[in-house]
């Protein structure tokens, strides 16, 4: 994952645009969504599941992050929603990071390949 402190932070308005942007160029490829909560630790949320979109709900406050749903071994669609998120990074390579007002981090990256 490329390193996130050098990425500027998107400003809230531009983050739909951004993340409908990230999964046309990344849709089914597999990603890791890791959950680094101050309180409880880190937590993987999702690992190697096929991408399936991430977008930005204004009206809610809500970035949602969704996995599967695109084949027989992946039928369901999984989300991960990021509550009146903060901030919003988008990495080069694709990658990307979501912190909430409580400083919880949702860090989403991407595999080069798919998991065999």
């Amino acid at each position: 994952m490329s390193t996130m402190a050098d990425t500027p932070k998107a400003d809230r308005g531009e983050w739909e645009g951004l993340l409908d942007r990230l999964t046309k160029e990344h849709e089914g490829r597999h990603i890791t969504i890791e959950l680094l909560d101050p309180e409880y630790g880190d937590q993987h949320e999702a690992e190697r599941l096929p991408f399936a979109y991430a977008a930005y709900d204004p009206r809610d406050d809500v970035v949602i992050v969704a996995v599967g749903g695109n084949s027989p071994r992946y039928p369901v669609v999984l989300r991960h929603m990021i509550w009146h998120p903060r901030d919003v990074d988008v990495a080069p390579d694709g990658a990307f990071r979501v912190v909430e007002q409580d400083g919880t981090t949702t860090l989403v990256s991407f595999f080069a390949e798919p998991a065999p």
